[in-house]
């Protein structure tokens, strides 16, 4: 795992082949978790109240309310944790337009992942093109949840979705290119 969060990754494993728990593991990645958020979050508009601390923390409290989650494999722990920060992250965006009364858009800026002709785009929009991919590329919808979500390596999401890294990147290119046509201005 090449990515920022392989090598710590590499020496969270439990001792004597035992699998931790989530309580167990969960601080050992909590300050890598918080540093996603954080760049996430920063790329967000620049009245987002939601902190990256809370953001790992409502994270965390979906996980533990799962009745089955693997922690013997934490890479794969922290493709769940995008799939949950994606998730609070579109709710919360919901709650914001609901709030404006006006349907205000809830904007992020995003950098070579997915582009847009001015640099920003709407949270809500992004998911709902997410959701629409997801409808015949499933696992290309799963590499951008994962790579902008998550901040996972090419190499991370290859070992969470099992296949090989060339794989992502060829799946990579493509669904970035279809949610940049998707997304853009008609």
């Amino acid at each position: 795992m090449a990515g920022p969060l392989g090598a710590h990754l590499a020496g969270t494993a439990g001792t004597g082949g035992a699998k931790p728990s989530l309580d167990e593991l969960f601080p050992r990645i909590y300050e890598q978790l918080r540093a996603v958020a954080a760049a996430y979050l920063h790329r967000e508009r620049a009245d987002h109240t939601l902190a990256p601390t809370a953001l790992v923390h409502e994270a965390y409290i979906r996980m533990a309310a799962q009745d089955r989650i693997d922690t013997a494999d934490k890479t794969r722990l922290l493709g769940l944790a995008a799939e949950m920060m994606r998730r609070i992250l579109v709710n919360y965006a919901h709650a914001h337009q609901t709030e404006k009364r006006g349907g205000a858009r809830v904007c992020i800026t995003l950098d070579e992942n997915v582009a847009s002709s001015d640099g920003e785009l709407d949270l809500v929009e992004l998911d709902d093109a997410l959701t629409r991919l997801a409808e015949f590329d499933g696992r290309g919808s799963r590499i951008i949840e994962m790579r902008f979500f998550a901040g996972l390596s090419i190499e991370e999401t290859a070992h969470v979705l099992g296949i090989s890294p060339a794989t992502v990147k060829r799946e990579w290119v493509a669904a970035r290119a279809w949610l940049r046509r998707e997304m853009s201005p008609a």
